[in-house]
């Protein structure tokens, strides 16, 4: 991984917009600082589209594409889009009303038989927010051991679940979506570029193992330095600082980059 300082002008003069995680790399332990609040506009005033990527619930995508300065948010690991459409915001799911509803149903019986074998597993608070999937928190508002989450993930996909884990939450999911082809759909849709173009036209951030795919799909990737986990693949360039004061960073050298290429 390169500092975020390395970043070439040219990459920077390229993007169209940023797309990043929340937890742990907008907000900071959930709550969103004043100075990256600042950021978020910063970027917008320079002309570039903002997306927010994912683990959170539908719930919760819904009303932050009304409060956030963005185009939208792709939630639960890029099965489920929250857009801005004209004054609204409309709800895209990834598939139709009758594959949800049967997947619901299979979420429902793995559910039972997970809360047999891990009965001290928790589902977190948003859960019932949320679409696509079910999920426990492990790092939240209770600690879960990394050993104790692997075993969990190994029980859930030996029962025909994908899995996906965050810096506080276990996801389980009968979806193919993730992180990487929610965005990448939803780039390309709006943009006009094709999918291979998005990889380039926009940079992304994140902090930990379920932005593994978008570290691998976007040409300007970028972790905060509380970067956790091990994801399969690591972003290219990392922050300084961590959470928030890393977007902050990050947002400064893309337009501090940009904004010296148009100079030039």
């Amino acid at each position: 991984m390169l500092p975020i300082s390395a970043l070439p002008a040219e990459q920077a003069r390229r993007l169209r917009g940023v797309a990043f995680d929340l937890d742990d790399t907008l907000l900071d332990h959930g709550r969103l600082a004043e100075a990256t609040y600042s950021a978020l506009f910063r970027l917008r005033e320079a002309g570039l589209s903002l997306y927010g990527v994912t683990g959170r619930p539908a719930g919760w995508a819904d009303v932050l594409a009304r409060v956030l300065p963005v185009q939208a948010i792709v939630a639960e690991n890029g099965a489920v889009v929250c857009a801005r459409a004209g004054q609204r915001v409309v709800l895209r799911d990834s598939v139709d009303a009758a594959t949800r509803r049967a997947r619901e149903q299979k979420l429902d019986e793995l559910l039972a038989r997970f809360a047999q074998r891990f009965p001290d597993f928790e589902p977190a608070d948003d859960v019932r927010a949320r679409i696509s999937d079910r999920t426990f928190d492990i790092g939240e508002f209770r600690q879960v051991a990394a050993e104790r989450v692997a075993e969990a993930a190994t029980f859930l996909r030996a029962l025909g679940a994908r899995v996906f884990v965050s810096s506080v939450h276990l996801h389980a999911t009968f979806d193919y979506a993730d992180k990487a082809s929610g965005a990448v759909r939803l780039l390309a849709r709006d943009s006009g570029l094709d999918a291979t173009a998005v990889r380039h036209a926009f940079a992304y951030l994140g902090d930990s193992e379920n932005d593994a795919s978008c570290f691998a799909a976007f040409a300007v990737s970028i972790g905060v330095a509380n970067l956790r986990g091990r994801p399969t693949l690591g972003p290219r360039y990392v922050t300084s600082q961590p959470m928030g004061a890393g977007f902050v960073e990050a947002a400064g050298v893309i337009l501090q980059r940009a904004c010296a290429s148009q100079q030039l």
